[in-house]
């Protein structure tokens, strides 16, 4: 598929997805590959302890958000059987398949009830509630079109408080507030954060699309689902 789109996401000129000012606040990666030793599974599996953690993190680093996350081959998946796929071989026989690892969006770690604010207009696509241990929770999913292309932004682990007053084919202006980071019962039982992707084609899915993807299937996903820091353009602030 042609990278015009690409092209015109890195000319074009976006609000910032969430409050950020680089002058003056910091940044922090954070790895959650298999390099990451410190995440052992008796912090994965404890949301509190996984929340803690992020927390710690950001405030040795003196930094107001983590960050990163695109095309990262994670570990930290293993934390739920979202992840993981069986294939029925037969009664009472399950083969495990690959695993979905590979991430396709970048992740903002911060404090709950942040804002998140458009980055250009759009409209409602779709919004739900995936609420299973470690999925989206509260999902908003923005249709846009930019000079010739049109795509989508979808934004996960929000509050309900987001959802709740909004219908489909709402118009969203860009720098609206319309969204904000939701606590774990309401974002999928994660530490504070938003995950950010854009989509090329939604493929006839509402209210979801895939963040993670098989290890197999990354260069199908990731054409589709180009760097979101196209938008963001915040991984250059990282410290």
């Amino acid at each position: 598929m042609s990278n015009d789109l690409v092209n015109t996401l890195k000319s074009a000129d976006f609000y910032s997805v969430v409050p950020f000012e680089a002058a003056k606040e910091r940044l922090v990666a954070l790895d959650f590959t298999e390099n990451n030793t410190e995440l052992n599974d008796d912090i994965l599996l404890d949301t509190n302890k996984f929340s803690i953690y992020i927390k710690n993190k950001l405030a040795d680093a003196r930094a107001k958000y983590g960050i990163g996350g695109y095309a990262e081959h994670r570990t930290i998946y293993r934390r739920s059987e979202l992840f993981n796929e069986t294939k029925l071989m037969m009664p009472g026989q399950n083969m495990h398949e690959e695993p979905r690892r590979f991430h396709l969006a970048i992740d903002i770690w911060g404090k709950v009830f942040t804002p998140v604010i458009a980055p250009l207009d759009g409209k409602v696509h779709s919004f739900a509630f995936n609420n299973r241990f470690s999925d989206y929770g509260v999902t908003i999913i923005l249709s846009h079109r930019l000079e010739n292309f049109s795509f989508f932004t979808l934004y996960g682990h929000l509050s309900l408080a987001s959802i709740r007053n909004m219908s489909e084919g709402m118009s969203i202006n860009k720098g609206d507030v319309f969204a904000e980071f939701g606590i774990p019962q309401e974002n999928g039982n994660w530490p504070p954060h938003l995950h950010f992707q854009i989509i090329k084609d939604m493929q006839g899915m509402k209210g979801d699309y895939p963040g993670v993807c098989k290890y197999s299937d990354r260069e199908t996903y990731l054409e589709n689902c180009p760097d979101a820091d196209l938008i963001l353009r915040m991984m250059q602030y990282v410290s």
